[in-house]
């Protein structure tokens, strides 16, 4: 792990709009990580005393235990356009969710106290990071009412649409287990729907990747939630939420 040169912060949204004197409160704190898929960055329960942003097509998510089911229910995806950790939390307050690497990439990170710090010194950093909040919020009140309200094959399609974004490109790492998890339903549901939407052409998979051959076809199959979610982000973080 080494320091983030300058341009490096240009691979995550929240990063790359931030003021140069605010970019220099925090550069010195920071550090490079390239991480794999599956690396723990937060645990539910523990207190979140970093912060980690992802870069490029880097992509973490946030994941609920449910004692009921035995599982884990997925419950937000971040890529370049957000953070995991002190963002969200403001300190050393013990995580709700699990957060797990999706995509395997490069990461950002810094100790939840040098963010707070630095906070307490701009009123723009505080601002900022107080919207990103909003808008991380915003997407989990989504995802719940989007569970309750629409088909598998539409949560489908918005998740796929969600990964494709945060990573930048077509091609993304994601299993179908993982797919499951996010949906919160089991591996079979999964994989007749995805065998649909590959048969229609929209995607293709190979062992670990997704490939959107058809954006279009895949948003027509998606439910309302995803253009919610991109309006919000755009109301409240204009031109940081990564529409291809």
């Amino acid at each position: 792990m080494t320091v983030p040169a300058a341009e490096d912060f240009l691979g995550n949204a929240l990063l790359a709009v931030l003021r140069d004197e605010d970019r220099r409160r925090l550069a010195p704190h920071m550090v490079i990580a390239d991480l794999e898929a599956k690396d723990v960055l937060q645990k539910a329960g523990e207190d979140v005393v970093q912060t980690w942003f992802p870069c490029g097509a880097a992509m973490a998510s946030f994941s609920v235990w449910v004692e009921e089911s035995g599982s884990n229910v997925e419950v937000a995806l971040v890529g370049r356009e957000g953070a995991i950790g002190g963002i969200v939390s403001n300190g050393r307050l013990p995580a709700f969710a699990t957060s797990q690497v999706r995509a395997a990439g490069r990461f950002l990170r810094i100790k939840t106290s040098a963010l707070e710090a630095a906070k307490l010194e701009s009123i723009a950093l505080r601002h900022w990071f107080s919207r990103y909040s909003d808008c991380m919020l915003a997407q989990v009140f989504q995802t719940a009412a989007c569970n309750a309200s629409h088909t598998i094959s539409q949560r489908t399609a918005k998740w796929l649409l969600a990964a494709m974004t945060r990573t930048g490109g077509s091609e993304f790492q994601m299993t179908q287990e993982q797919l499951a998890e996010m949906l919160g339903v089991g591996r079979t549901f999964v994989t007749r729907v995805v065998r649909q939407f590959r048969e229609q052409g929209v995607i293709e998979t190979r062992r670990g990747v997704f490939t959107v051959n058809d954006v279009t076809a895949l948003r027509k199959k998606s439910c309302s939630c995803t253009t919610a979610i991109e309006d919000h982000f755009d109301t409240v973080l204009h031109g940081i939420y990564p529409v291809e």
